[in-house]
């Protein structure tokens, strides 16, 4: 059954980003945004930059981004990749955490879980300051890194919600 008041996001087959060279299409993924949630226009000029697929954005409630990187950029994977080849989560946070957050995640990591969904590993993590939850992922030759953030006073109201929409994030 639907929740009433939630929707799904699936990146369009179609939509153009991150296709250097060698490229491979981004494989498409999906996750759940509470209504008034918002699509906000990517700058390249963006913390994490070129990197940004996609951003969303409510007032009220929180933001989130997409990084879509290549996975060399982490470890010397080719073809398809897993999450578990790049490294232990503890390892991958402290890779890809400065990028997200703009500085060293040493010490802001609360929590770190292993979520596996239709085959696929997910590590899940939630940081502060800032106020941040990551969910990271691989598929070809890209690392998938979901990012839900908010302010304190937003993530003090919106949290449960922030958390669901941090979970809901897959890789088709």
């Amino acid at each position: 059954m639907k929740k009433t008041g939630w929707r799904t996001y699936q990146r369009p087959d179609d939509k153009s980003g991150g296709h250097g060279v060698g490229w491979s299409p981004i494989i498409p993924y999906t996750f759940k945004v509470p209504d008034g949630w918002e699509e906000v226009p990517v700058s390249i000029a963006d913390l994490g930059g070129t990197e940004i697929d996609l951003r969303f954005a409510s007032s009220q409630e929180g933001r989130l981004f997409v990084v879509v990187a290549p996975v060399l950029r982490f470890a010397d994977i080719e073809g398809n990749a897993r999450i578990e080849l790049i490294g232990p989560p503890e390892t991958v946070i402290d890779a890809f955490g400065p990028e997200v957050i703009g500085e060293n995640v040493e010490g802001k990591v609360l929590s770190m879980e292993v979520a596996e969904h239709s085959g696929r590993t997910y590590y899940q993590y939630e940081l502060e300051p800032p106020h941040v939850l990551i969910t990271a992922t691989a598929a070809g030759n890209r690392l998938y890194l979901f990012n839900v953030t908010a302010s304190g006073l937003q993530w003090k109201r919106h949290y449960k919600d922030l958390k669901q929409i941090a979970d809901s994030f897959r890789v088709i």
